[in-house]
């Protein structure tokens, strides 16, 4: 039997809550398939209700009850930093680590020596670079993502802050809540979406679906990635291509950025970068903190050649408290909650599910929730985060 570690963030400070009165609704919709025809996740059964606070310690994604009566031993923390934090202690002996990115277990090539157990790291989500890559090849272990489970929450969510920094609502918003009324103050930063040039940085599953959901803002949709989308698509959607992020920051004024961390993205929003954008352009980062430099987007939102900049990621996570983008003129940051919406984790802890089941059962994995597997990347880490990747069939 395996012993299975699991590291969640804490419990709301309040306290867990009951379902379903200390929910805000008392459903949430239920879904059948994903936009492009891949099914969801479809693990044997399910021990939770859809719409439950799945992702904290005390909602142990919904694996408890399963995981102790096929005679599995499961521990589930939220102490991951620092030294003698309980992952280092509880990761010597594990067989199974699963951690989500919101709140990552920073697999390091040390820590990965001193876990001689360890044969696969899940992520309950969506990108695995918490994960050294290189280390887990190395040993031999799986890695495995529940591949577009949160997809579409992100999305949501960076069409949101697209929103809300180009309208200039966290100002409009504080004035209102101040007792202000000063009309003119509120409205001398905001601006229309409609007709502005917006850049999508990484097409995948989540910049298609903000492609899909800005479409009918009426803006001029423009995109890069390592792979050109099908004629058809470009053209639906009148999407102009460019070559690489040097080409695309030049000629438009909000980016939106998806791709994975890799060593060619990292650090890529620098300051030359952001000297060629356009004045007053804007940047929303959902996809990893550590693809732009923070000190870079701190000076290019002091001395206005960026207008705004919304994140949902930093680095590292948890961020430190004096942090200096939570404090930087005109931001909208979130703390790495778009893809950890209620819907989101009942999707992704049923996906986990899934690749417990395959994997203690001896049966393959869905090629999609693959990252890294037998010593070399696979599936869709063949994809993102292979250096010589091929395109997604």
């Amino acid at each position: 039997m395996a012993k299975v570690l699991l590291v969640l963030y804490p419990d709301p400070v309040n306290g867990y809550p009951t379902f379903p009165k200390d929910y805000a609704r008392d459903t949430v919709p239920a879904l059948t398939d994903y936009p492009n025809g891949q099914t969801l996740p479809t693990p044997e059964a399910i021990d939770f209700t859809p719409g439950e606070l799945l992702g904290s310690v005390s909602g142990e994604l919904g694996l408890r009850k399963y995981l102790e009566a096929a005679g599995h031993e499961l521990v589930v923390i939220s102490d991951k930093d620092g030294a003698d934090s309980d992952f280092d202690r509880e990761l010597v002996d594990a067989d199974v680590i699963i951690s989500q990115p919101f709140w990552p277990a920073y697999l390091t090539p040390e820590r990965i020596e001193t876990a001689k157990n360890l044969k696969i790291a899940i992520t309950a989500g969506i990108g695995s670079d918490h994960v050294d890559l290189k280390a887990a090849n190395e040993h031999g272990i799986t890695v495995a993502e529940v591949t577009y489970s949160n997809s579409l929450a992100v999305a949501e969510h960076t069409v949101m802050q697209v929103l809300v920094l180009v309208r200039d609502f966290v100002r409009q918003h504080q004035i209102a809540v101040e007792g202000g009324w000063n009309i003119a103050e509120a409205v001398e930063r905001s601006y229309d979406l409609e007709g502005m040039d917006v850049g999508i940085f990484a097409a995948g599953r989540i910049g298609r679906a903000v492609i899909e959901r800005l479409a009918p803002f009426g803006v001029h949709l423009h995109y890069t990635d390592r792979f050109r989308l099908p004629a058809e698509y470009e053209e639906k959607y009148n999407l102009v291509f460019h070559e690489n992020i040097e080409a695309l920051v030049k000629n438009i004024d909000v980016l939106t950025v998806h791709a994975p961390l890799t060593d060619e993205t990292a650090g890529l929003l620098n300051a030359e970068l952001l000297s060629t954008m356009r004045r007053g352009a804007y940047i929303v980062n959902p996809a990893r903190g550590a693809i732009a430099d923070r000190d870079a987007i701190v000076n290019a939102l002091e001395s206005g050649q960026l207008a705004g900049y919304a994140g949902d990621v930093w680095a590292p996570q948890p961020a430190p408290a004096d942090h200096p983008w939570r404090t930087m003129p005109n931001n909208a940051m979130t703390t790495h909650t778009s893809g950890t919406s209620l819907p989101a984790q009942a999707k992704y802890a049923a996906g986990t599910r899934e690749i417990l089941e395959d994997f203690f059962a001896g049966r393959a994995l869905r090629p999609e929730y693959l990252i890294v597997e037998g010593g070399t990347y696979a599936g869709t880490g063949a994809h993102s985060y292979a250096k010589q990747a091929q395109p997604a069939r």
